[in-house]
Order: structure tokens, then sequence, then C-alpha cells
């Protein structure tokens, strides 16, 4: 390819540019980059909306998981008392027996 039609190539891209540089400025332009934008802000609210939701939906799934680890830790604490307090009736019992 000559020079010349390289300088052809560059002028008509540069051109072409320039062109799309005014159509992307354009005031019609700027409304549907308003209007984009504001779906998308739209869109974002919703998304929230969502979020808020299941945000809450795991925060009493967390609360009703602690209130049953409690609960079963206290229910094994009381096992845990009531085997030991056996073991000390036998252990009692057992050094009755044997004196």
């Amino acid at each position: 390819m000559s020079i010349g039609g390289k300088v052809a190539w560059f002028i008509g891209g540069a051109l072409f540019g320039f062109a799309g540089l005014r159509v992307l400025s354009g005031r019609d332009a700027k409304k549907v980059y308003t209007h984009a934008t504001a779906a998308t802000l739209r869109c974002k609210d919703e998304v929230m909306k969502h979020v808020e939701l299941v945000q809450e939906g795991c925060s009493d799934i967390f609360e009703d998981a602690k209130q049953i680890n409690e609960k079963r830790r206290k229910e094994e604490e009381a096992e845990y008392i009531d085997d030991f307090a056996k073991s000390d009736e036998t252990e009692f019992a057992e050094e009755s027996n044997e004196k």
C-alpha cells in the first residue's frame, strides 16, 4: 500500500471517529444515556429490596439456630449432671456395701 493510501485510510478513520463522537455526544444520545441510567438505578433498587429480604431471612435463621444450640447445650449439661449424680450414688452404694 502506498503512502497516499495509508493517509487516505487515516483521514477516513479520523472523520468516521469524529462523526461517531458527534453522534454519541448529541442531545438524543444524552437522552438515551439518561434513560438507561435511570433504568439501571431502578434495577439496583429492586435488587437491593431482594437482598434485604434475604438478609432478614438469614438473620432469623441464625437466631433460631443459636436458640436451638443453646437449648441443646442446656440439655446436654443437665444430662451430664444427672449422669454424674448417678455415678456418685453408685459409688456411694458400693462403698456402703464394702464396709
